[in-house]
């Protein structure tokens, strides 16, 4: 569902008077002097979606502020969120006090920016320098309000099953699979070639879906599916096309496995050996934990993680928090917002999420301690990430983006994946959908 706005509609349950309880968010710890630590019993409602990895920090959060209690609620995907935000947008109630936001549908929240409250009034700009730029930069509208905290970036490296590899007489140490890929010029001519090579000797499928890895090629560009400056950039984008050929031309040989994304089969894919590699930006190991457990797997089934990607550095996803005007618990919900992200909370959901942090202090202490992850036989997940986060550049996303990604690129990738299209006709559906979907609508 699509939910229109036009950008600066004024929000019907703005709070008056926000400047009167504006204070530094460098208060916010939950010693004292601050909203949570006064006498009122607050109850703040909070929206995630996902593997967020908190509810070992709301218990904290709780235990050290007696008079918060915190009730979430977990969407099953960002789209679902998306859906579940715009719809209480339009209606002009029913939001949480904080709002989980994703990257990808970070452009059409900020199409509405002033129905969240500008988190420079709690502090903001006191606790800039936790993060990346570029991070911080992406939750600041146009006019320089601060709508949303990072939580985490999607820096993004290769998952790959060593008992396949195994079988198809391909390396198995994570270095040398590094390397087999072509380390630092690693190419997703190389990617698909290997790919190639794997069906060949097992009949079996090198990826899940084409859909996540056309997302990674896309944002891979300079400029995805908008320009810098906003525009549209798909009809007549070459580069694109070509991208979307080669991933075709893979997927028609029977490099997908034609899995349906967020399910799997209930998690058994990734157990029964249908696929042998998957793009893992830092936010999906914590999925594939999910999964493997749901499918009945373990750390046995072999899945590792290798400090190599096709094309180079990615950033694929990452999300904010971001407290809306309409919560009745300002105050208390920017604090909470800009504890969940302080650099000591990040590490801890990190460990517990598997996604990788968007503070500086946080990724530091994830390279040094490079802690062995047992579900990805012992990789340093965190260490791994840090490299693959090095050269990431964030990408302009418009504000139907996700849109294009799920329900354009989607079902035209989904004929492919179900063998009904051809690479031009898969394309066309694409051209017809955007058409329908984001230029008509």
């Amino acid at each position: 569902m699509t939910v229109k706005l036009s950008r600066r509609t004024k929000a019907a349950g703005t709070v008056a008077g926000v400047a009167a309880f504006a204070m530094l968010a460098t208060g916010c710890s939950a010693d004292g002097g601050s909203a949570a630590s006064g006498d009122e019993d607050i109850t703040l409602t909070i929206t995630t979606f996902g593997t967020f990895g908190y509810d070992d920090l709301y218990k904290e959060y709780e235990k050290l502020n007696p008079n918060i209690t915190i009730k979430p609620t977990n969407i099953d995907t960002g789209g679902n969120a998306r859906t579940d935000a715009f719809t209480k947008i339009a209606a002009g109630s029913g939001l949480s006090d904080i709002v989980a936001v994703e990257e990808g549908w970070l452009g059409a929240i900020m199409e509405v920016s002033d129905r969240f409250v500008d988190l420079n009034d709690y502090g903001a700009q006191d606790i800039k320098d936790r993060w990346l730029d570029w991070k911080f930069d992406q939750g600041t509208d146009p006019d320089g309000r601060v709508i949303g905290y990072g939580t985490d970036i999607g820096p993004t490296g290769l998952c790959f099953n060593g008992p396949l590899f195994e079988q198809a007489g391909l390396p198995t140490d994570r270095d040398d699979v590094a390397d087999l890929f072509g380390g630092d010029d690693a190419s997703w001519d190389t990617y698909f070639e290997l790919g190639a090579e794997y069906t060949e000797k097992t009949g079996k499928a090198w990826y899940d879906h084409s859909g996540f890895v056309w997302n990674s090629m896309v944002n891979q560009m300079d400029e995805g599916y908008y320009t810098s400056d906003g525009d549209l950039n798909i009809e007549g984008n070459s580069e694109m096309h070509d991208r979307f050929n080669q991933l075709a031309e893979a997927t028609l040989n029977g490099q997908s496995a034609a899995q349906t994304a967020w399910d799997w089969g209930g998690g058994k894919a990734f157990v029964d050996g249908s696929f042998a590699t998957f793009v893992c930006p830092g936010w999906m190991l914590g999925t594939i934990k999910g999964s493997l457990e749901s499918g009945g797997g373990d750390a046995s089934t072999g899945w590792d993680f290798a400090d190599v990607y096709p094309g180079g550095p990615v950033n694929w996803g990452g999300s904010f928090l971001s407290v809306p005007t309409s919560s009745e618990h300002i105050e208390a919900a920017a604090e909470l917002s800009a504890w969940l992200t302080d650099p000591e909370q990040q590490v801890k959901q990190s460990k517990a999420a598997g996604n990788f942090p968007s503070t500086i202090k946080a990724e530091e202490t994830l390279a040094e301690e490079a802690t062995p992850n047992e579900l990805f036989n012992n990789a340093p997940t965190g260490a791994i990430l840090a490299e693959r986060a090095k050269g990431v550049q964030a990408q302009f996303k418009g504000p139907d983006d996700s849109v294009i990604q799920e329900n354009v690129f989607g079902p035209a990738l989904n004929l492919l994946d179900q063998q009904e299209a051809t690479a031009d006709e898969a394309w066309q559906k694409a051209l017809d959908l955007l058409q329908e979907l984001v230029i008509d609508n």
